[in-house]
C-alpha cells in the first residue's frame, strides 16, 4: 500500500472518531509526507500532527489512530537474547532513572514482555485491553517503583527526608512508567495489526473524543479525560465571552467627539462617534438535579458554570434530588468535580425525604426561599432531565420563577426523543423556557455556553 493512500486511511478514522480534518489540511499532510518520508516515524508523527490536528484535546486520538497506521514504520529491533522478568524490571529501572523514555532499549523491553506475557491470541477482534493488563501485572509496576525509590533515596537521602521532594519523585516515577505502559500498548497495537489488519483494529480501538464522550452513560474509565477537557475549555470561552462582550455592542453616543470629528465635513456628523460599551454582567443562577440517573452530567456542568464565574457578576448554585440545597461556596473551594460529588454526598445535601427527584418540590422551594434574589439581569440554567418520578410537577411554580428573571434556560441531558416520554414533563416546563437545549455531551455544553452571554 502506498504512503498516501494509508494516509487517506488515517484521515478517514480521524474524522470518525470526531477529529475534524479539511481537505487542505490533507491537502499539507500529504504534502509534507514527501521531504519528511518513511526514514524517521518521529518526525512523521510530528509532520502530521502539526497539519492535521488543530486542538491538544485531539491528539491522544491522533497518537491511537497514527499508531495503528504507521505503527510498523521505523521498528528497528535489538538482537533476540533472552531476558528474564528481573532484568526486564533492572533494565526498565536503569532507563527510566537515566531520562530514556522511549528509547531503543524501552522499546526492546515492552516488546520482550509483550511476547512472553501478554498471550495474544491471532485472530480474536478485541481492542487489546486484556493483553495491556497481562502484560503490566507480570511487569508489577509497585516493584518497579519500590526499586526507583529505595536508589534514589541511597543517592540522596538527606532530599528524601523531605516530603515535597519524594512527592516530586514519585510524581515523576508515574509519568515516566505510565509512557513505558504507552510503549506496551503500542506494541500490542502493531500485533494486532499485523494480525487483522489496520482498519479491523480502528474500529474495535474507535472511541469518542472527550467533548463527545455521553454524560449521562460515562463510564468510570472516561471521567479523567472529561475532568481534564473541562478546565481548558472553560478557560476558551472565558476569552471568548469577555471579546464578545466587548465588541458586541456599541455604546452611547459621544457627543462631544461626534461634534468635533463633524468639524472637517463643514460642521456635519457624518460619522458618530460613541462611549466604550460598558454593559453590565448578568447574574446566574443554576439549579442542577443530582439524582443518579443524571448526576455526572450535572457536577460536570455545575464545574463548567462555575469556572465562568468572571464573566457574571454573580453565579449561585443550587443541588436537588427531592429537597433543594445552596452549594455555591462549596463548589468555590473544591478542587474537582469529585471534591464536590464527594461532599454533596457525605452531606445529604438536595435530599429532603425518599431521595427520588421531586422538580415540583425543588421549584417551589426556590420560589419560596430565593425568588426574592432574582431580577431583570438574572439569568436562570435548570439542568436535569424533568423525570419527576411521578410527583406533581408544579410547572406554575417554574412560570413564576420565570417571570422574576430576565432569562431562564433548560439544559436536559436526554436525547431530544426521549423527551416526554414515561415521566418526563419536559413538555409543561418548556412553556415558560426561552429555550430547552438538548446536552448530552461537553459538545453541545460549549455551545450553549457560546450562546450563554
Amino acid at each position: 500500500m502506498t504512503l498516501i493512500a494509508t494516509l487517506d486511511r488515517l484521515v478517514d478514522e480521524l474524522r470518525a472518531v470526531g477529529v475534524p480534518v479539511s481537505v487542505s489540511e490533507k491537502v499539507d499532510a500529504a504534502a509534507a509526507l514527501g521531504p519528511v518520508g518513511l526514514a524517521d516515524r518521529e518526525a512523521l508523527k510530528d509532520a502530521l500532527a502539526v497539519t492535521l490536528v488543530k486542538s491538544a484535546d485531539h491528539l491522544s486520538a491522533f497518537d491511537m489512530v497514527f499508531d495503528v497506521y504507521f505503527g510498523g514504520v521505523d521498528q528497528s529491533r535489538l538482537g533476540p537474547g533472552e531476558l528474564d522478568d528481573d532484568t526486564i524490571r533492572r533494565l526498565l529501572v536503569e532507563t527510566i532513572e537515566a531520562g530514556e523514555d522511549g528509547s531503543l532499549l524501552q522499546r526492546h523491553l515492552a516488546r520482550v514482555l509483550v511476547d512472553r506475557h501478554a498471550g495474544i491470541q491471532p485472530g480474536r477482534a478485541v481492542a487489546g485491553t486484556y493483553y495491556l493488563f497481562r502484560a503490566m501485572r507480570a511487569l508489577d509496576v509497585d516493584h518497579v517503583t519500590a526499586a526507583l525509590v529505595r536508589r534514589a533515596g541511597e543517592r540522596t537521602p538527606a532530599a528524601f527526608a523531605d516530603p515535597l521532594p519524594r512527592r516530586l519523585f514519585l510524581e515523576d516515577v508515574e509519568r515516566r512508567l505510565a509512557a513505558f505502559r504507552l510503549e506496551v500498548e503500542a506494541e500490542i497495537r502493531r500485533r494486532l495489526v499485523a494480525d487483522r489488519g489496520a482498519d479491523a483494529v480502528a474500529r474495535t480501538l474507535r472511541r469518542p473524543l472527550p467533548e463527545d464522550v455521553n454524560l449521562l452513560t460515562a463510564a468510570t474509565a472516561e471521567l479523567p479525560a472529561l475532568r481534564d477537557t473541562i478546565q481548558p475549555l472553560s478557560r476558551k470561552l472565558a476569552a471568548r465571552l469577555v471579546q464578545r462582550r466587548r465588541h458586541g455592542r456599541r455604546g452611547r453616543i459621544d457627543v462631544r467627539r461626534t461634534m468635533r470629528a463633524s468639524l472637517s465635513t463643514g460642521g456635519l456628523p457624518v460619522e458618530l462617534r460613541y462611549h466604550p460599551p460598558r454593559p453590565a454582567k448578568p447574574e446566574l443562577v443554576v439549579l442542577a438535579d443530582i439524582s443518579g440517573s443524571v448526576s455526572t452530567f450535572a457536577m460536570f456542568t455545575l464545574q463548567l458554570t462555575y469556572a465562568l464565574r468572571t464573566q457574571f457578576s454573580r453565579v449561585r448554585c443550587f443541588v436537588f434530588v427531592d429537597g433543594l440545597d445552596e452549594v455555591t461556596d462549596l463548589i468555590e473551594r473544591s478542587a474537582n468535580v469529585l471534591e464536590v460529588a464527594s461532599e454533596i454526598n457525605r452531606l445529604g445535601l438536595g435530599v429532603r425525604l425518599d431521595g427520588r427527584s421531586d422538580y415540583g418540590n425543588a421549584l417551589e422551594t426556590f420560589w419560596r426561599d430565593h425568588a426574592r434574589d432574582l431580577r431583570a439581569r438574572s439569568t436562570v440554567l435548570v439542568l436535569g432531565d424533568a423525570r419527576t418520578n411521578h410527583h406533581a410537577p408544579r410547572a406554575d411554580a417554574l412560570a413564576r420563577i420565570a417571570g422574576s428573571c430576565g432569562h431562564l434556560f433548560w439544559l436536559n441531558p436526554e436525547s431530544r426523543a426521549a423527551w416526554d416520554s414515561g415521566d418526563s414533563v419536559i413538555g409543561r416546563y418548556a412553556r415558560s423556557c426561552d429555550e430547552v437545549v438538548e446536552c448530552r455531551n461537553l459538545r453541545q455544553l460549549r455551545a450553549f455556553v457560546e450562546r450563554l452571554a
